[in-house]
């Protein structure tokens, strides 16, 4: 399967922001984009103003790299979020946040969503009781996740279980840390989503 293989710290200067794909090293000092916060390259300092369609591309990168996501799949759901009823920019998140990587991300058993990804990847992840090794599956409402029993060992679930009473989980999400466990209360809505993305940007974008 294609994927990313380059810096992903490159990826957070490029977009200015943090996109927090490193883990715990984005909330640190090291982290390259508080030391350089600025665009790599020889004319990263000096890049002039955007224009529109730079702001639309640049969010649109923004969102496609901090779930990443390649550019056809991202495309794809741009448009079933479309054709979906509702505001299309609302749509696509909760499409993105329904991935199988992302809750495990969104319930604490990684720290990153590249983590979360080799987590499913590994088959260490069950969905309504099987296994389900596809990082893009979508979950839906009154989906049980959870790590399988023979995984449950490992070093990153212990971490899990030992940080749980740090960490805040989403509204949408019912999360038993001891059973290392997820219960997937509804899809999210945009208030429960707290990925800072314009997502209207992205859909001038595509309506273009």
């Amino acid at each position: 399967m294609a994927r990313y293989t380059g810096a992903d710290c490159k990826l957070c200067r490029r977009e200015k922001t943090k996109l927090f794909l490193k883990g715990k090293k984005c909330e640190s000092a090291k982290c390259p984009i508080e030391i350089r916060p600025y665009p790599p390259g020889e004319h990263g300092r000096g890049r002039p103003k955007e224009s529109e369609y730079q702001l639309q591309l640049r969010e649109k990168q923004k969102t496609r790299r901090i779930y990443g996501v390649l550019e056809k799949q991202f495309h794809n759901y741009y448009e079933e979020a479309n054709r979906k009823t509702g505001k299309t920019g609302e749509n696509l998140l909760q499409i993105l946040e329904s991935r199988l990587d992302n809750v495990i991300y969104r319930a604490g058993f990684a720290e990153s969503r590249d983590a979360a990804r080799q987590q499913v990847r590994h088959g260490h992840i069950l969905v309504n009781g099987k296994k389900v090794d596809i990082p893009s599956y979508r979950v839906r409402e009154h989906d049980i996740v959870e790590v399988r029993e023979k995984s449950r060992n490992l070093l990153p679930y212990e971490v899990a279980r030992a940080t749980a009473g740090d960490k805040t989980y989403p509204a949408w999400l019912g999360v038993i840390p001891d059973s290392m466990r997820v219960l997937v209360h509804q899809l999210p809505v945009r208030q429960q989503i707290d990925t800072q993305v314009q997502e209207q940007l992205i859909v001038e974008l595509y309506s273009k």
